[in-house]
């Protein structure tokens, strides 16, 4: 195994190793999804950058598409001699995931990173600061035991910086929060701690928020393509069309992903409890276990409305991603009972 060592700058760890114990006598070695295509990959290997190619054996077994392997992932791989080409035939157990409902109608889950130790929300102080958007991606994080850390960028064409700072401090307790410039290089110094031990961090937000733009303050170069938001309009377009792993300077990797319009928890129950954490504390206060928080007496949540110590926005979007949360369970649960019956039936056949 000691030709592994040379893996340890894209991420590779214990974890992971462990688990390719299981693999290791089949002369088989192990990569880094860096960029997931549409029929292949690129990855991170000890033999340096291969194209990967999803093996037979692994097409037939997939029974959705988060069993596929996604950008972060450790695969097992089949190295073609003479070829800069691997064949991957296993996804290892990933640590963690930053997933999200996949858009459209379909109850799939979309894997926007995979084993990021953090998550980088990022959200611009040149445009309105929506709250309950960052609760989603909070909640995301936290539910996949991603560490989140809020950047708020633009800080250089932000007139009301410190009031804004409060806005968001005021939903995320505890939680990591950096204001910087980009562009001026301003509070980027202080982001590179977290890279430290060759973390992987993954980086999420809506487009235009500069998430390009810090990237290559990080990576040391220009890779990524930079779109701003008109400083009058606050609009953004897409850039990052990919998700990419890159390495950074002095140690540690970055995940860079395309602009999320649409934010769909997958799962959340444990997320929920982290992020709207005093919002459950003062339910717990209800007179009534079972309270709604409509009509009933004694409603805890009411009283903290009415004395400003929680937003009425706030709870709403509180019961709202309950209710989400919720509605993908049953549908998940119904899609599994689903699966076992095909199970079942190709059995008896």
């Amino acid at each position: 195994m000691s030709d592994f060592k040379s893996l340890e700058k894209y991420g590779w760890e214990e974890f992971f190793r462990k688990d390719f114990e299981q693999y290791s006598k089949n002369n088989y070695t192990a990569g880094r999804v860096a960029i997931e295509n549409k029929s292949n990959f690129n990855l991170y290997t000890v033999h340096g950058e291969l194209t990967g190619e999803i093996s037979g054996r692994f097409h037939y077994n997939a029974k959705a598409t988060s069993d596929y392997p996604a950008v972060g992932d450790w695969v097992v791989i089949r190295i073609i001699p003479g070829e800069s080409k691997a064949i991957i035939e296993h996804v290892l157990r990933r640590k963690n995931k930053f997933s999200r409902k996949a858009a459209g109608d379909t109850t799939d889950e979309q894997i926007i990173a995979a084993n990021a130790d953090l998550i980088f929300i990022v959200t611009s102080l040149n445009q309105d600061i929506n709250l309950r958007r960052i609760e989603r991606y909070l909640t995301l994080a936290s539910e996949n035991n991603a560490v989140p850390v809020l950047i708020l960028s633009k800080s250089d064409v932000c007139e009301n910086e410190e009031e804004k700072i409060s806005e968001v401090s005021s939903i995320a307790a505890g939680i990591d929060i950096h204001s910087i410039s980009a562009k001026e290089n301003i509070g980027i110094e202080e982001l590179k701690k977290y890279f430290s031990d060759n973390r992987t961090v993954a980086v999420v937000g809506s487009s235009g928020v500069g998430k390009s733009t810090l990237i290559n303050c990080l990576t040391g170069s220009d890779e990524m393509e930079v779109s701003e938001i008109g400083l009058y309009k606050d609009k953004g377009r897409h850039t990052t069309s990919h998700r990419e792993l890159l390495l950074i300077e002095g140690g540690g990797l970055i995940i860079d992903t395309p602009g999320m319009r649409e934010i769909q928890l997958w799962e959340g129950n444990e997320g929920m409890g982290e992020t709207f954490a005093d919002v459950e504390e003062i339910s717990v206060m209800c007179r009534f276990t079972d309270c709604r928080h409509d009509t009933e007496p004694g409603c805890a949540i009411k009283k903290a409305i009415e004395e400003g110590i929680l937003t009425e926005e706030r709870f709403n979007n509180y019961v709202k991603l309950q209710k989400e949360v919720r509605y993908f369970e049953i549908k998940q649960d119904k899609r599994a009972q689903i699966e076992e019956k095909k199970k079942w039936k190709k059995l008896r056949k």
